[in-house]
C-alpha cells in the first residue's frame, strides 16, 4: 500500500475557503469576480504559508542545517516531491535523495531522507559530470555526450550489473532537462574516484560522464535504500532551470 506523507497542500483550500467574508472582500470589490479573486489569493497565500511552515520544520526537525544541506536545496526539493506524489509518478514513497550541487565536490553534498521518520539515512559523496566544472558544478546539460550533469528529478528504476557494477537506472522527469537521462546512461554507480580517499590525494573528487557516481564502497547500500521508484533531485540554483521547471512551477 502506498504511503502519504501529511500534505499541507490539502487543509490550507479548506481552511482558507473558511475564512470571514469581510477578509474575502478586502481588495476584491463586491461583485462575483472580486470574491473569486480574494478567495484565489487567499488559498494561494495560505498554501505558500502552510508550505514555508513545514519546510521550516522538517529542516529544523531532520538537523539538516548541521549537516550541511542548503535550506533552498530542500525546499525545493520537498516541492517537487510532494508535486510527484500527487501525479502518482512515486512507488517508494518514504525517501527522497537530494544531490545539493550548489556545494563543493569537497562536499558531502548527497543526502538520503526518510522522511516518515524525519531521519538522515546516508549523508555521503557524490560527483558531477566532468564538463560541468571542477570543484564547483556550473553548466549543465540534457545533450548525449555532453559529459554533463542533468538537473532536475528523476524516478528510480531497477537495477543491473554493468562496466560499473552494480547500477541503479534513473528516469528523468523533466523534458528539456533531464528526460534523455535514459538514453545516455546517466545511472547511479559507486567509483573509486568518489570519496575521502581520492579527496585526500586529489583535493576534489572525481568527475563523471554526467552520472551521479557515489563512493563504491557504499553503492549497495545506497542502491538498495533509494532503487524502485523513489524521488531523486539533482539540485543547483540555476535560473534556467528553476525558473522553467514545470515540476517546481507547476
Amino acid at each position: 500500500m502506498r504511503r502519504i506523507l501529511f500534505n499541507p497542500w490539502c487543509w490550507c483550500v479548506v481552511l482558507a475557503c473558511a475564512a470571514p467574508v469581510s477578509v474575502l472582500k478586502a481588495g476584491g470589490g463586491s461583485g462575483p469576480g472580486g470574491r473569486k479573486h480574494a478567495v484565489t489569493a487567499k488559498v494561494s497565500s495560505a498554501k505558500a504559508a502552510a508550505f514555508a511552515e513545514e519546510v521550516s520544520a522538517l529542516y529544523e526537525q531532520i538537523n539538516l542545517k548541521e549537516i550541511g544541506l542548503t535550506k533552498k536545496a530542500f525546499e525545493y526539493a520537498l516541492r517537487g516531491y510532494y508535486y510527484m506524489l500527487e501525479h502518482h509518478w512515486l512507488n517508494k514513497t518514504n525517501i527522497l535523495s537530494i544531490c545539493d550541487l550548489s556545494q563543493s565536490s569537497r562536499n558531502k553534498r548527497l543526502y538520503v531522507l526518510d522522511l516518515e521518520q524525519k531521519t538522515v539515512l546516508v549523508n555521503t559523496y557524490v560527483a558531477h559530470g566532468r564538463n560541468s566544472g571542477m570543484e564547483y558544478a556550473q553548466s549543465f546539460s540534457n545533450n548525449p555526450s555532453s559529459h554533463k550533469t542533468s538537473l532536475g528529478f528523476y524516478v528510480t528504476q531497477d537495477t543491473y550489473y554493468g562496466s560499473n557494477g552494480l547500477s541503479l537506472k534513473i528516469r528523468g522527469m523533466e523534458r528539456g532537462f533531464n528526460d534523455r537521462a535514459g538514453g545516455r546512461n546517466i545511472v547511479v554507480h559507486g567509483s573509486e574516484y568518489v570519496g575521502p580517499d581520492f579527496l585526500q590525494m586529489n583535493g576534489v573528487s572525481g568527475r563523471s560522464y554526467g552520472c551521479p557516481a557515489v563512493p563504491a564502497d557504499e553503492t549497495e547500500e545506497i542502491i538498495d535504500l533509494i532503487k524502485e521508484g523513489s524521488c531523486l533531485f539533482i539540485y543547483h540554483p540555476t535560473r534556467k532551470y528553476i525558473g522553467r521547471s514545470k515540476i517546481l512551477n507547476g
